[in-house]
């Protein structure tokens, strides 16, 4: 089953869960604010998008500017740096079995569905 880790006050991550509707087909959304990320979770979904930990991090977000900007973090504290402060996780990440997307913009969704 998809699954897209959704914030609904961000309009990317409402625009991402637009297409999953329009598309017809059965997801699963977790609003990853409500219900946070284990360090396991978050570094399987790392690992699915193919990226390094700080690639997903929303360095504009002023808990990033004002408590990690400039420090040289190892990938582990980045990741759990995301775990404890899940507000710095960009958004929307779709899921598709052993595929992963960052929705921003949006329409990357459709490439994994």
């Amino acid at each position: 089953m998809i699954k897209i880790y959704h914030n609904p006050r961000c309009s990317k991550s409402r625009e991402g869960v637009q297409i999953l509707e329009n598309a017809q087909i059965d997801f699963e959304v977790i609003e990853y604010l409500k219900h946070p990320l284990t360090y396991e979770e978050l570094s399987g979904i790392i690992e699915l998008l193919k990226i390094h930990p700080e690639e997903l991090i929303r360095k504009n977000e002023t808990i990033w500017k004002e408590d990690f900007k400039g420090k040289n973090l190892s990938d582990k504290e980045l990741i759990q740096t995301m775990v404890d402060n899940p507000k710095l996780i960009e958004r929307p990440i779709v899921i598709n079995n052993h595929k992963a997307i960052i929705g921003r913009p949006p329409e990357n969704i459709k490439s994994i569905l």
